[in-house]
């Protein structure tokens, strides 16, 4: 096969972490031949979306890219087009999608489907399962955020956009800050947020559960926040565990698993928190590498076998 990843600049991943370099060596190790874009590079012409592409020689220690030749290709004749570009979801993020809807209208085949990842924000698409929820409000409106945190004295509050744990408060009623903080993020009043009951099980870890075309990865990774910290997330310093699956987290990933593969998201990365779900993530899901490593169970392999089967 030729795989085309579209990611951030190749000399900011980091070899020994990202799931898209995991990924990667995986298709290399498979025999396949794999290339990369950044989504700056999606171009128009003639009506077919094309992309400056590089060529990888992709290698298993830290020098782990060369770049062998680099060239305007079609993405349509790639046999899959895996977006992997991070957030924050902006403009330029949402143009690159609707570029890949036009390569998908061209015959390519992406993966997450340009249209998931516009319709499923990773906060909001949470709504869809109510009965795995914490209590949670999602407005605008600074002081019906308030009367939410009146209500249940403890909460987190985060923007609908962001990542890695960027943006996410715990507000208490007795935190001087609330209502700066709430104007902030709100950006007074103008930009809905979203506020959820405190989940104190936070200290056993925010598990990662990933879904792969429908199947569920067996471990989670639960990522442990530092002492005083009350994100788990590793791009805010928290270690990560890799556990077996509990009951609650094969209920929700057994639920949620069908639904995602019928609204094409190949790869879907779940959170929860004690029995909650807190996210569904869609844009470059994260985990894999570290439960390889703590497991023995290849994340990458079996992403890459479930393209192969595709």
């Amino acid at each position: 096969m030729k795989l085309l990843f579209v990611v951030d600049p190749l000399a900011g991943l980091k070899a020994y972490k990202d799931s898209s370099v995991a990924m990667m060596r995986a298709a290399a190790a498979r025999g396949h031949a794999v290339f990369a874009a950044e989504a700056r590079q999606l171009q128009v012409q003639a009506g077919i979306v094309q992309a400056a592409c590089a060529a990888l020689d992709v290698r298993p220690d830290n020098d782990w890219y060369r770049i062998t030749d680099t060239e305007s290709k079609a993405l349509r004749d790639f046999d899959a087009v895996i977006m992997r570009t991070d957030p924050p979801v902006n403009t330029d993020y949402l143009l690159a999608t609707h570029l890949l809807g036009i390569a998908e209208a061209n015959g390519a085949r992406v993966l997450n489907r340009p249209a998931a990842l516009r319709d499923f924000n990773e906060k909001l698409a949470i709504l869809n399962f109510p009965a795995f929820i914490a209590p949670t409000r999602v407005s605008a409106d600074a002081q019906g955020i308030g009367n939410f945190l009146a209500e249940h004295l403890d909460i987190i509050v985060k923007p609908l956009t962001e990542m890695g744990g960027a943006g996410i408060f715990r507000l208490t009623t007795t935190d001087p800050n609330r209502n700066a903080i709430l104007e902030t993020l709100t950006r007074h009043g103008s930009r809905a947020i979203m506020a959820q009951r405190y989940l104190p099980e936070i200290k056993d870890g925010d598990k990662r559960i990933l879904l792969i075309d429908g199947e569920v990865v067996p471990w989670a990774l639960a990522r442990i926040p530092l002492a005083g910290e009350t994100r788990g997330n590793l791009a805010a310093g928290g270690t990560a565990r890799a556990q077996p699956l509990s009951a609650r987290d094969r209920e929700i990933a057994d639920t949620i698993a069908p639904w995602a593969q019928a609204n094409g998201i190949f790869l879907a990365g779940l959170d929860v928190i004690g029995d909650c779900l807190t996210e569904i993530n869609v844009t470059s899901p994260t985990g894999f590498q570290e439960i390889t490593a703590q497991t023995g169970h290849d994340v990458a392999a079996q992403f890459i076998g479930a393209i192969e089967r595709a």
